[in-house]
């Protein structure tokens, strides 16, 4: 136990480094890029991969001589991180080369090889470490309550702005149904993205806060934690400085609702690809609810106190409310650690062996 405890205290301050002390030195060098009006939009692509770059980072150096280290897709996730990085900074030093088209080229072929890579594991390795799915009836289920709630989400939006009728014009649209259609095949075409985030806050850092605050208060640092972690992309992205506190707030809300939702949706299935598919949906639908059609749409928003309290109300009532069931009231349904996962996995291929010795 004390072993575990060790490892946890080295793992976080890893993770952190990478999480979030990493996306946060870049973000001056964002800040900059911003100022002289450069294209900073590589920065939130790339940023999406630290967190899952921190917990891989802490497997690999605290469980080095651990025989479950599904090493070739963790060594692959880090070159591509690497990779993403060398854009980021390249598109500020060498400006007007098309970096943010370079990065998209390589997280779409990255996907591919993580895939192989990945399904080319042992399936023990993929069990250790959180990377094997499971409970895809109950998966399911949460991801169309999840697109029932979005999408009413929307229409509540719309008639709150007086648009109904611009929502009635882009359903009319055939490239909104086509892009619709679309969607799934850029799942398996851009994965890599959204696991970087999920497997890193959920997989990683939610079993272990929910370990030390509780189940309630253990997502709900979370929600902090990753709304945080959007600083820099707040301020030079999604929106300007001049608004930067205000579209925080709302990144804020957005993920302690979200992150209550994706906790339990996670606490739910023990599946990591559950909470990616949301992500990923959340994400990408965005351009086409918009009528915008493009990632531009979430650049330069135009945010205001209203739509952060209208944000606050309508998320909190939609998705937080699962945080009154069952899975955030009993301790025992907390997830294990990675520490936790890896020893459950080791002890039951020891007791596979034993019992096939006695046997035999």
């Amino acid at each position: 136990m004390e072993r575990q405890k060790n490892y946890e205290k080295t793992q976080m301050f890893i993770f952190l480094g990478v999480a979030f002390a990493l996306p946060y030195m870049l973000g001056i060098l964002m800040g900059i890029g911003y100022t002289k009006g450069l294209d900073v939009s590589v920065f939130p692509s790339a940023q999406m991969f630290y967190p899952a770059s921190g917990a891989i980072l802490a497997a690999l150096i605290t469980h080095r001589e651990d025989h479950l280290l599904p090493k070739r897709f963790f060594i692959g996730f880090l070159i591509l991180t690497l990779l993403l990085l060398v854009c980021t900074v390249a598109s500020i030093i060498v400006p007007g080369l098309g970096w943010n088209v370079i990065s998209q080229y390589l997280m779409i072929l990255g996907s591919v090889i993580a895939w192989i890579l990945l399904l080319t594991e042992k399936k023990d390795k993929r069990i250790a470490y959180g990377l094997r799915g499971g409970r895809w009836k109950t998966a399911a289920h949460i991801i169309l309550l999840y697109l029932i709630l979005y999408f009413g989400r929307t229409v509540i939006m719309y008639i709150l702005s007086g648009q109904i009728q611009t929502m009635a014009e882009i359903m009319q649209k055939p490239v909104t149904w086509l892009m619709l259609l679309t969607l799934p095949i850029n799942y398996f075409l851009i994965f890599i993205a959204f696991l970087g985030e999920e497997y890193g806050w959920r997989y990683f850092l939610q079993p272990i806060l929910q370990k030390k605050f509780g189940m309630v208060r253990g997502v709900l640092v979370l929600g902090i934690a990753w709304g945080v972690w959007h600083l820099p992309i707040n301020f030079f992205y999604y929106s300007s400085p001049s608004v930067g506190i205000i579209s925080l707030t709302g990144q804020l809300i957005t993920c302690v609702t979200l992150g209550i939702f994706y906790g339990w949706a996670y606490l739910k299935t023990d599946n990591i690809w559950t909470v990616v598919i949301l992500h990923f949906v959340n994400n990408n639908l965005v351009p086409i609810i918009t009528g915008n059609y493009t990632e531009e749409v979430l650049q330069n928003q135009d945010v205001t106190w209203n739509s952060v309290i209208i944000l606050l109300v309508v998320n909190t009532l939609l998705f937080a409310s699962v945080i009154f069931t069952s899975y955030y009231r009993d301790d025992s349904r907390r997830l294990p650690t990675m520490d936790e996962r890896v020893d459950r996995q080791m002890r039951k291929l020891e007791e596979q062996a034993q019992w096939q010795d006695a046997k035999e």
